[in-house]
């Protein structure tokens, strides 16, 4: 599987359309599931432009509209065949889109978030309602742009290169990191798999081409899971060069998932 934050649609305002270049890296990589998040406009004209990448890319999507930030989506390729979907429009600063997929293993539940980019008491917040709604059966998986910092890593160097008028978005007000939106996924028994199966660099922001001057260079995108899902995972690494350099602000984040 694989997520991805394909920045504001794809497409910058009166500027370059990059959904070509993000059609070709998926394409590339071929994911079974999917997840994207900051799909803004993709719920216009009865969601044309995710139609339209779905198609393109031989998966069915969901796609759940946010009423305050941007859409977010789950999209799935045959054989795997969607079962049920969900969609959290108002709760939180973006979105979420949930889908349950029939697998070997039984149906897996997979949501596909966008937290809170500013505030991390509001951002720990809409982890524990997560948390409390959608971790309930054994084989879940989390995805997506989480806004936040692990609570287990050494963030200095990340956060000393971040501008100092965004730095705010992860410290409390005494400066200390505050990560409580990964811990609360953690308390609820989701494993972050990075800390488990990925190798290489974990930085998925900023790319060298796709802006970002907000963001320093840390992890801000995450794939967790249950433990029956985390113990056959494998292979996670974060995709860089090529087109992934210049179609978003955001890497990409793949992983194999033997269900």
């Amino acid at each position: 599987m694989m997520t991805w934050n394909i920045k504001t649609g794809g497409v910058d305002r009166g500027q370059r359309i990059r959904l070509p270049a993000i059609a070709e890296v998926i394409a590339a990589e071929e994911p079974d599931v999917l997840t994207l998040q900051e799909l803004r406009d993709f719920h216009r004209d009865d969601e044309r432009r995710m139609t339209d990448l779905a198609g393109a890319l031989g998966m069915t999507a969901h796609l759940a509209r946010s009423g305050f930030g941007m859409p977010v989506a789950v999209l799935v390729r045959e054989p795997l065949r969607i079962t049920h979907t969900g969609s959290v429009t108002w709760r939180l600063h973006h979105a979420a889109a949930v889908v349950v997929v029939e697998t070997g293993s039984g149906p897996l539940t997979v949501v596909s978030t966008h937290l809170d980019p500013f505030w991390p008491y509001r951002r720990m917040r809409e982890a524990r309602w997560l948390a409390a709604r959608y971790v309930r059966s054994e084989h879940v998986v989390l995805a997506g742009d989480l806004n936040g910092l692990d609570p287990v890593g050494d963030h200095t160097e990340a956060l000393a290169s971040q501008h100092s008028m965004f730095r705010k978005r992860h410290l409390f007000p005494d400066g200390t990191v505050d990560s409580r939106a990964l811990a609360a996924f953690g308390a609820a028994g989701l494993v972050d798999l990075w800390g488990t199966v990925g190798s290489g660099d974990p930085r998925t922001v900023p790319t060298t081409q796709g802006g970002g001057r907000e963001f320093g260079g840390m992890r801000l995108d995450y794939v967790l899971a249950t433990p029956a899902v985390a113990g056959k995972a494998h292979d996670m690494r974060v995709i860089r060069g090529g087109a992934a350099e210049h179609a978003s602000d955001h890497y990409p984040v793949r992983v194999d998932l033997d269900l």
